[in-house]
């Protein structure tokens, strides 16, 4: 009875310490979504056809659907004024319709220097970087501007308080060493430096932060589909409908 009771335990823990090599536990905290741009659509959107404001992820499922297209993954995409124009700078389909803002000290996030600007190029690469260090040859596809940068060159941003009280659902997006793209949002209140700690664990060299209070992510593999909200730029992955 024993030999039998000792079997059956070696068999459990084997069984239960491969699920927990192969399928890692979902951190509680965040919530992340990992682009290729090599196989996925990414593209940044801010009107529709009639040059309205899409506002959400609702309204742009449903342009998208009479497109023939399906929305997979969607996170509201850098800071916005009060008429939902980019705060920054906003470059869609290679065209520059909102100028770098080049502010160094007024109120608020987005200038907590250094800001940053999250691009994509005409090859599809994913860049972040400082907005000081940012250069367009022609080649960007599409950029939005917003701050402050999480992780600098491996570094979390200098002004960031360990332990701070201040704290909000924040959303952010960094690069992956093997370059992909990684977005997230925090599914609970986090401060900026816990916040940017995340990305530098998972080995961004250059991380983002996009946006808080307003934070919103529509993810249909993970069924995290959050429709509401009314702001600005919104980066999207998409498919064509089979």
């Amino acid at each position: 009875m024993k030999k039998r009771l000792l079997a059956f335990l070696l068999i459990t823990c084997t069984v239960l310490s491969g699920f927990m090599l192969y399928h890692p536990v979902e951190d509680k905290k965040i919530l992340s979504h990992v682009i290729d741009l090599k196989e996925q659509q990414l593209q940044l959107y801010w009107k529709d056809a009639q040059g309205k404001n899409y506002g959400n992820f609702k309204h742009l499922k449903t342009a998208l659907n009479e497109e023939g297209k399906e929305l997979i993954f969607a996170m509201n995409g850098g800071m916005y004024l009060e008429d939902a124009s980019p705060q920054g700078l906003y470059i869609e389909n290679g065209n520059t319709l909102k100028k770098t803002n080049t502010v160094k000290k007024a109120y608020g996030n987005f200038y907590l220097q250094p800001n940053g600007i999250f691009y994509i190029t005409k090859d599809n690469k994913g860049v972040v970087c400082p907005t000081t260090d940012f250069k367009n040859d022609g080649k960007v596809k599409y950029a939005t501007q917003s701050g402050p940068m999480l992780v600098i060159d491996g570094k979390i941003h200098p002004k960031f308080t360990k332990g701070s009280e201040n704290v909000h659902v924040r959303n952010g997006v960094g690069v992956l060493p093997d370059g992909k793209l990684l977005f997230a949002m925090s599914k609970v209140v986090i401060n900026l430096y816990d916040f940017a700690t995340y990305f530098k664990e998972k080995g961004c060299k250059n991380a983002l932060y996009l946006d808080g209070f307003v934070s919103r992510t529509y993810l249909l593999s993970g069924e995290w589909k959050q429709l509401d909200g009314n702001f600005g730029v919104i980066i999207a992955e998409t498919k064509d409908k089979e």
